[in-house]
């Protein structure tokens, strides 16, 4: 009995043992590598256990890269991988490199990656050329016409300048930059019209892609279309300037006019109420009589009858003038 019960403990125990064993080491995963030819030891699986490594995600690519014929250190991949890079994607990288047949070492590759960018889509741009497109670009030539303006940018990753180098957005404004100084120089906007690839040339000629992680292959002008005529509306806008500055001026000749009449009026009064005074003290000292004064305002009272006498003659004219002309 006792026996029987050290048995069942025993193989309790190496059940456990076996099950912790095998969850433990991934043995699957060993034997594929093995079968693969790529030479990794248990030990080594179990190390990368104890370093927080998953070994598929180092085992798998090595395999991967095995297989395509690329020599690759599974320490590096390991080191990789604990620096917070994708390995997969790395090796894919070097293996569309390696059958583009242009060279990317491991080292590279990983910088690219553990920088940001995707370096899968930096390889394939590299072996098929991207094109981007220009939104439209709005350019003056001389002659005041706007040309609006659509461009297309053929462009090839640059994997040595892939790292710290300038993204599409750079690439855009230095093409719009190029396009509005081309046309900007020219004299008038037909010259653009009839030769478009001479934009293309010159924005080419000028090293765009200096500084950027792209190298530009060509840039081909998509439509070129006729906007506004900016020169005729900034002559508009300046003669309507000069006419507000125009109405201003004379406005204010106008209002010192006002002003200046409204002075003189002020004085009048004031120089009509000293004559009361005058004729009062010329009475007082002997200067004037009193039938001279009574002479003086009947002469005041017939010009003032006088005035109103012409005046209504003349707006009775003015009525039948009018009469005439309804009647006619």
């Amino acid at each position: 009995m006792n026996s029987t019960i050290g048995m069942i403990i025993i193989l309790a125990l190496v059940v456990t043992f076996l099950a912790l064993f095998f969850s433990f080491v991934p043995l699957g995963l060993w034997i594929s590598a093995l079968a693969a030819g790529v030479k990794v030891s248990i030990g080594n699986m179990v190390g990368m256990r104890l370093r927080r490594v998953v070994p598929k995600k180092i085992v798998r690519p090595l395999i991967k890269a095995t297989k395509a014929g690329i020599k690759v250190n599974i320490n590096e991949l390991e080191a990789h991988y604990l620096a917070g890079g994708n390995v997969d994607r790395v090796v894919d990288a070097l293996i569309a490199a390696h059958r583009a047949e242009f060279k990317l070492p491991f080292e590279r590759a990983a910088a690219i990656d553990l920088a940001g960018r995707d370096v899968l889509d930096a390889v394939k741009m590299s072996v098929n050329p991207k094109v981007i497109e220009t939104p439209s670009i709005s350019a003056v030539a001389k002659d005041g016409i706007e040309l609006l303006t659509k461009a297309r940018v053929t462009v090839r990753a640059n994997l040595e300048r892939l790292i710290g180098g300038a993204g599409e957005a750079t690439v855009l404004a230095r093409v719009g930059e190029g396009v509005v100084t081309t046309v900007g120089s020219a004299q008038s906007h037909k010259e653009v019209l009839e030769n478009p690839d001479k934009i293309s040339q010159t924005v080419l000629s000028k090293g765009l892609d200096a500084g950027t992680a792209f190298e530009i292959l060509s840039i081909d002008i998509a439509d070129i279309d006729i906007g506004r005529n900016i020169g005729a509306q900034l002559q508009s806008l300046q003669a309507e300037a000069d006419k507000n500055i125009a109405q201003a001026k004379a406005e204010e000749r106008r209002a010192m006019a006002v002003a200046k009449e409204q002075e003189m009026r002020a004085g009048l009064v004031e120089a009509e109420a000293e004559i009361p005074k005058a004729i009062a003290a010329a009475l007082k000292d002997g200067n004037l009589g009193v039938m001279d004064y009574y002479d003086m305002e009947n002469v005041i009272s017939d010009t003032k009858m006088r005035q109103s006498i012409s005046k209504t003659g003349s707006q009775e004219k003015i009525i039948r003038d009018d009469n005439s002309k309804i009647k006619k």
